[in-house]
């Protein structure tokens, strides 16, 4: 796998541990697993973002992908992966494959990943690129991620990286006792909240507010 320039890789994350340290009074992370570090470290962002943008690709910010959609920020990537508290037995749902880059982190840090993306080009070319990189615990399809995936479920984590007006329910009904899904919730175009939510072992649900984070909205009906 193709490891990334190495300043540019180290100046990424010490940015990453800054900005950490920098929101802990909202996130109450004050530093990051090393395992989490490690897979940043280790997966090469140019590879995920057009070749006329890949001068930035190790800028702490989000970029463009095309239709309308973008690569998210390393710190949000890296804190959102965070949050979910990885194990490597785990078997994670990713809403919102975009270009790949958020699944690829969690490759090396659970056992699978399966990876929704609504938008059918992009889903190909994520999919192509993920397995030629070597990430090939990670399957992706086209679909609806409002409604998950309920073959694979129940999942031990869910991570969406698209805005929720509202949670969607076949989420928490896919999400193991015990597990944590972690969401962004709010309105197109103005800050919106990341979620975290943990099914307690008897169904019931804790929710946290973590961050003011904006995020692209998650498309499909509730009821395709």
């Amino acid at each position: 796998m193709k490891i990334p320039n190495t300043m540019e890789r180290d100046c990424l994350l010490e940015e990453i541990r800054v900005e950490v340290l920098d929101t802990q009074r909202f996130t109450g992370v004050q530093e990051l697993e090393q395992r989490v570090m490690d897979a940043l470290r280790q997966t090469p962002r140019d590879e995920f973002v057009p070749h006329e943008l890949r001068y930035g690709a190790y800028a702490n910010r989000p970029l463009p992908i095309g239709h309308g959609q973008t690569i998210s920020q390393p710190y949000v990537v890296a804190l959102m992966t965070g949050l979910i508290q990885p194990q490597p037995e785990d078997v994670v749902l990713e809403i919102g494959t975009g270009s790949g880059y958020q699944a690829a982190i969690l490759s090396p840090l659970v056992k699978q990943v399966y990876s929704m993306e609504i938008i059918e080009e992009l889903a190909g070319q994520a999919s192509e690129r993920l397995q030629r990189l070597g990430y090939h615990n990670v399957d992706v399809r086209t679909g609806n991620g409002r409604l998950g995936w309920p073959e694979h479920a129940p999942y031990d984590a869910i991570l969406v990286t698209a805005a929720a007006t509202r949670v969607p329910p076949a989420l928490i009904e896919q999400l193991k006792p015990g597990g944590t899904l972690v969401i962004p919730v709010g309105l197109q175009h103005v800050a919106q909240d990341l979620l975290v939510i943990r099914k307690r072992s008897d169904g019931s649900l804790e929710e946290k507010h973590v961050l003011p984070v904006v995020f692209v909205p998650l498309t499909g009906s509730p009821c395709d």
